[in-house]
């Protein structure tokens, strides 16, 4: 269980994130949605420890993550894996290579400074990118691949971490709408298949119904709504996203067509 205790973050004074309190079930996809600068990022950067928060706790399994430093900092965050809207690959590294960078934890600094790559890693890194149809690219650079495609192999870094849970920032706002359809369904089937906790910070309400099975609204840094999506009627969305509100409730989404095999709870 994810427990957030009144976690806040204030820069000088502006509370990006206020008082925030949650409770995340093992195994859940929870989208967190809002308009930009609601406190969606700062919340989840906060969860991985990238920002310090300034008030409130963290607990994981009865583990204080905001007291965590040094060793166990740093595994807390391979537990806690986490995707950025950029990719944050590097694009002169091939595509294998980049997968490999979520084995860092588990391998000695020595052997990865001299790209000396386990035969398990490499074994593991393959099998993630045969996960999501892209094991073809493994000797490819990064750079030379579509937003889709990276998106994906940072994804398979993710995975390869064997993280407990996924939290996504914004994974698809660079994307168009087939590569937006394959990145979800990409996260819906880690969480499904895998079952790791995905917590994915998503401008827009229609995917968020379609994937998530529970929603959290923020809006000023505050959770305004906290339900299933079913629950997120017109009002709320105009409470969370004001006159954007008709921007981000979009009935004719190509995603609304869920990947065979796979049910999502509402």
């Amino acid at each position: 269980m994810l427990e957030i205790n009144g976690l806040s973050k204030i820069y000088g004074t502006n509370a990006a994130v206020d008082s925030v309190s949650l409770s995340i079930k093992p195994g859940s996809f929870v989208g967190v949605i809002g308009r930009s600068g609601a406190g969606k990022s700062t919340l989840l950067r906060m969860i991985n420890r990238l920002n310090d928060p300034t008030n409130g706790r963290i607990i994981y399994d009865g583990v204080d993550v905001t007291a965590l430093k040094g060793a166990e900092l740093r595994e807390w965050r391979r537990r806690c894996a986490m995707i950025f809207q950029q990719f944050n690959l590097v694009g002169r590294l091939d595509v294998l290579t980049n997968v490999l960078m979520g084995r860092l934890s588990q391998a000695p600094a020595w052997q990865t400074m001299l790209k000396l790559w386990g035969d398990d890693d490499k074994a593991i890194a393959l099998a993630a990118l045969e996960q999501f149809d892209i094991a073809n690219l493994a000797a490819q650079r990064a750079d030379q691949l579509s937003g889709g495609q990276q998106q994906r192999v940072a994804i398979c870094r993710a995975l390869v971490q064997e993280p407990d849970i996924i939290l996504a920032d914004e994974p698809i706002a660079s994307l168009d709408p087939r590569n937006t359809k394959i990145v979800m369904d990409a996260l819906l089937r880690i969480n499904k298949h895998f079952g790791i906790t995905v917590i994915s910070n998503l401008h827009s309400i229609d995917l968020a119904r379609t994937y998530c099975e529970r929603l959290v609204g923020m809006a000023q840094g505050r959770v305004v709504f906290d339900d299933v999506p079913s629950a997120l009627t017109e009002d709320v969305a105009r409470e969370l996203y004001g006159l954007e509100a008709h921007e981000v409730m979009n009935p004719n989404s190509a995603t609304n067509d869920m990947p065979a095999g796979i049910a999502v709870v509402a």
